[in-house]
C-alpha cells in the first residue's frame, strides 16, 4: 500500500515517529508521501524523506497559511521540484471553512502552485473545502494556459466539482472520512469516480478511520481506509489496494516503481 498523504513532521509524531513508521510497514504500507504544508517546513519534511528509502515529499503552502507566504515565488517551488525526493507540488488550494487566510491570498497562492506544477510536470496536490465552485473555475481557467496534473486530495466535495475534475483528468484520494457513518454524501460521490482515478491516504495525524475515529491517526490505519473503499465497490481489500497503488504510482511517476 501507498499512503499518499502523511503529515509526519506534525508535533503529534515528534516523540514516536520511528515507531509509527515501523507499525505502518508491518501493516503493509510500503510507500509514504510526506506533505509540506508551509514552505518554511520544506527542509524538515524533505529531511524525513531523505532519511527513509520509502518516503518522498511535496513542496507547497496549505491555503490556511497563504497569508504567511505572500512572497513565495514559482521559482522557489521549481527549485524544490528539482530535488529527487520532491515528487509533487502542494498541498495548495482553497479553504473557506475557517478563513485563516483571505480569499485573495489563497487564490494567488493557488495560482503560483499551479504554475509550478505546469512547469515542473509534477502533480498538484489540491486541498479544497467549502470552495467547490471557485476551485473548479480556477482549475478550468488555468488548464487553458497549459496542462497540469491534478489530485483532489481527501475528497469531500460535491458531485459538480468531481465531474469537472474528472473532465480535467484529475485523480481523487480518499481518507478515513469514507468510513464515517455520517459521510453518506462523500460515499455517494466517490462511488461515481472511476476506480482508475482513486488513491488512498490517511492524512495522519488527522481523520482516523473507523474503528479508531477520535484517536491520533497513523499510516498503519490505511488498511481500514482501503476496507471502506472496498466495501463501497463490493471488492476485497487486496483488489482495492492493488488498484490504488498502481494508480498512485501512475500519478506520482517520479517515484521508482
Amino acid at each position: 500500500m501507498f499512503d499518499t498523504h502523511v503529515n509526519l513532521h506534525a508535533e503529534a509524531f515528534e516523540d514516536d515517529r520511528e515507531e509509527v513508521l515501523t507499525r505502518a510497514r508491518r501493516a503493509g504500507v510500503k510507500r509514504f508521501l510526506a506533505i509540506c504544508d508551509r514552505f518554511d517546513n520544506y527542509e524538515t519534511v524533505k529531511a524525513i524523506a531523505e532519511a527513509n528509502d520509502d518516503i518522498w515529499n511535496t513542496a507547497g503552502v496549505h491555503p490556511h497559511h497563504a497569508k504567511d507566504f505572500p512572497d513565495l515565488t514559482v521559482d522557489a517551488l521549481m527549485k524544490a521540484a528539482a530535488d529527487p525526493k520532491t515528487v509533487a507540488i502542494g498541498e495548495t488550494g482553497l479553504d473557506f471553512h475557517y478563513g485563516y487566510s483571505a480569499e485573495q491570498d489563497q487564490v494567488a497562492n493557488f495560482r503560483r502552485h499551479i504554475d509550478a506544477a505546469r512547469q515542473s510536470g509534477l502533480p498538484l496536490v489540491v486541498h479544497t473545502r467549502e470552495a467547490d465552485e471557485l476551485t473548479a473555475a480556477l482549475l478550468e481557467s488555468e488548464s487553458k494556459n497549459g496542462p497540469f496534473r491534478i489530485l483532489l486530495h481527501c475528497y469531500t466535495g460535491g458531485q459538480d466539482l468531481a465531474d469537472r475534475g474528472l473532465a480535467l483528468g484529475a485523480y481523487f484520494s480518499v481518507s478515513g472520512i469514507l468510513s464515517f457513518k455520517s459521510a453518506k454524501d462523500v460515499r455517494s460521490v466517490i462511488s461515481t469516480v472511476p476506480l482508475d482515478r482513486v488513491i488512498l491516504e490517511t492524512d495522519c495525524p488527522y481523520l482516523a478511520p473507523v474503528p479508531y475515529r477520535g484517536r491520533r491517526n497513523e499510516p498503519a490505519y490505511l488498511p481500514h481506509v482501503a476496507d471502506a473503499l472496498a466495501e463501497l465497490h463490493n471488492m476485497s481489500r487486496e483488489e482495492i489496494t492493488s488498484i490504488c497503488e498502481h494508480n498512485a504510482l501512475q500519478l506520482f511517476n517520479k517515484i521508482p516503481s
